[in-house]
């Protein structure tokens, strides 16, 4: 039983679950697996090719009815016609609505390579194989400004207490490749008390 005191778990059909679940060390399940009640928190992948496991769509109403912090790691959105935020707004039509603390930077070439965050304005940068942090300048301040100050109204009430709570969603980017969005994943589970 004690494997359940601190569940978390994934959720979703996606070809990179195992992967997912790999990286962040976390458990697959499916959402009428019934330790989800006694979930911690719970990640949603939300691919940009595939959608979201239609499972999780037709129990999300009953699902959300238990208030279980979740985060929606949005996936497979670096190649398509659909971009991390394309992505978050989708996800807030199928499912509800999301936050997204942070927004993907592309290079040159348009591949995503790093992640502004928009509380800090601090870029993480996944380019190199060397995660890095760099301060943003003054033309990304200004792309994000819109984007950072609808975030901060919508913390305004509680932060991210509400996210513990189970009252408001992150969407995170995620790409196990050059592991953008893994940290920032992980920094969302650790603000989830351990139970024990």
């Amino acid at each position: 039983m004690s494997n359940l005191i601190n569940a978390r778990f994934i959720l979703g059909i996606s070809p990179e679950n195992e992967q997912i679940g790999a990286v962040l060390g976390l458990p697959v399940a499916e959402i009428d697996d019934p330790t989800l009640i006694t979930a911690d928190v719970v990640l949603v992948v939300a691919s940009a090719k595939n959608g979201i496991d239609s499972k999780v769509l037709s129990n999300w109403p009953t699902f959300r009815e238990l208030y279980i912090p979740t985060i929606v790691l949005v996936t497979d959105f670096e190649d398509g016609d659909v971009d991390f935020e394309d992505m978050s707004a989708i996800v807030g039509k199928m499912l509800e609505p999301v936050l997204t603390p942070y927004l993907v930077l592309h290079a040159d070439d348009g591949q995503p390579t790093a992640l502004i965050n928009l509380e800090d304005q601090m870029i993480t940068d996944y380019s190199s194989g060397k995660i890095t942090q760099i301060p943003s300048d003054s033309e990304h301040r200004e792309l994000i400004l819109e984007f950072k100050e609808e975030l901060a109204s919508a913390l305004s009430e509680g932060g991210w207490e509400q996210f513990v709570q189970g009252l408001v969603i992150p969407a995170i980017p995620l790409i196990i490749r050059n592991k953008l969005g893994v940290a920032e994943v992980k920094r969302f589970l650790d603000l989830i008390p351990t139970r024990g």
